[in-house]
């Protein structure tokens, strides 16, 4: 069976943008979505494909939080064959040991102007990397993402494409409920 993976931005625990899992369940039953999984209650839903390309369910599901909830969430999707791509293009196959040094940001779209990330001098940042392939940009922090002076200069690239970013642990996850 082919699926599909939404993946919500800025969606919390508690606090603001907080969207519990059984909302998320229910949301996603009440748009007609079948044989549901959420990964963690952070925005990570895991669905049989309802037969629509990935933008149409991300655009579905982003009015339909912002109608039932009041939430603006920008969602991301891919299919299950996309995500299996993501993780096998990897250009940091050395980060999957430590994988919580690992990063992928999903866009929405291939971005049409990269020049400011184009700008960043990796050399001012080592021993962090980056690399944008296609619609997903790898970042690697051997030293942890929060002390990353490149993840904060990579954040402040503003690509104008819709972005969310997962940890590589949570990029195995997803595909591994994607693929049962």
């Amino acid at each position: 069976m082919s699926r599909q993976i939404a993946l919500l931005r800025g969606i919390n625990v508690g606090g603001h943008n907080s969207f519990p899992k059984a909302a998320q369940l229910e949301l996603a039953a009440s748009l007609g979505l079948k044989d549901v999984s959420v990964l963690l209650q952070t925005g990570n839903i895991v669905f049989a494909d309802p037969g629509t390309p990935p933008a149409e369910t991300a655009r579905m599901l982003h009015e339909r939080i912002a109608a039932d909830l009041g939430l603006t969430v920008p969602v991301v999707v891919r299919t299950a064959k996309e995500l299996a791509t993501v993780v096998a293009a990897n250009p940091f196959p050395q980060a999957a040991e430590e994988p919580k040094t690992l990063h992928v940001t999903f866009l929405s779209e291939v971005p049409a102007d990269t020049s400011r990330l184009d700008a960043l001098d990796p050399a001012a940042f080592a021993p962090d990397r980056y690399r944008l392939i296609g619609r997903e940009l790898y970042l690697w922090c051997p030293g942890g993402i929060g002390r990353s002076k490149l993840a904060e200069a990579v954040s402040r690239a503003r690509l104008g494409v819709t972005a969310t970013a997962r940890n590589w642990n949570t990029v195995g996850k997803l595909l591994a409920l994607a693929e049962a």
